[in-house]
């Protein structure tokens, strides 16, 4: 019995199909950083890559002197997303949001399930300053990792608004790495390389650093 052989490829077509680009697998994020996801204009944070886009200002959440989260500042709107480890096997979004359930409702607010953009988020109305404050709750689970976005603020009830701050989210890079973490640990993140120069040369100067170091994009600040 004869059979066809197969053609073998030449080193150019192998180098061709080589380089041509990875297409994404799912239509939005988040993403994590070992798939092919779109590129964009992000601010890389080490365990987090954070879009950015006109009007945006970023401000970097300090639990002591880690970096656990950050938060964007568009149109009256307050974005807060925050990177944790999770089991390989299982998402932990389900019992994250019943425990945030009973929080806001230990502090004399109000919580209900709702569909969302990502799924079940949940949302609350949060006492401050003798008046309900709307606050949606947001989580994505990842291999192994899990990430919360809270939106509060305008965008917590008008939809447009929203959903800029939606895109923020899909758009959003997880680097989770490879080392051991206990589940809903934070992932760490920290200041861009030239965020960190900026920061270090004023220290050394004696000044003290003011977190603004991007001469364009979004502001750095500090939340404690």
């Amino acid at each position: 019995m004869f059979r066809r052989r197969r053609r073998e490829e030449s080193p150019a077509a192998k180098a061709a199909v080589d380089e041509t680009p990875q297409v994404p697998a799912r239509e939005s994020g988040p993403w994590d950083a070992d798939e092919p996801y779109p590129e964009r204009e992000r601010v890389d944070l080490g365990g987090m890559r954070l879009p950015v886009g006109p009007g945006f200002e970023v401000q970097l959440n300090l639990a002591g002197d880690q970096i656990v989260g950050a938060v964007v500042l568009f149109n009256e709107s307050a974005l807060q997303v925050h990177a944790f480890a999770a089991p390989k096997r299982s998402g932990i979004w389900d019992e994250v949001r019943a425990e945030l359930a009973e929080g806001v409702k230990s502090a004399g607010g109000t919580a209900e399930e709702r569909e969302g953009a990502f799924g079940v988020e949940l949302a609350a109305r949060i006492p401050a300053e003798g008046v309900e404050q709307p606050v949606r709750y947001i989580g994505v689970d990842g291999p192994r990792w899990f990430l919360r976005a809270v939106i509060s603020g305008r965008a917590a009830q008008d939809a447009e608004v929203a959903a800029t701050l939606e895109d923020v989210v899909r758009d959003i890079v997880v680097v989770r790495g490879d080392e051991p973490m206990a589940p809903k640990e934070a992932i760490e993140l920290r200041l861009p390389p030239e965020a960190r120069q900026a920061v270090e040369q004023q220290a050394a100067g004696g000044r003290r650093p003011d977190l603004d170091p991007f001469d364009r994009g979004p502001e750095i600040a500090e939340i404690r």
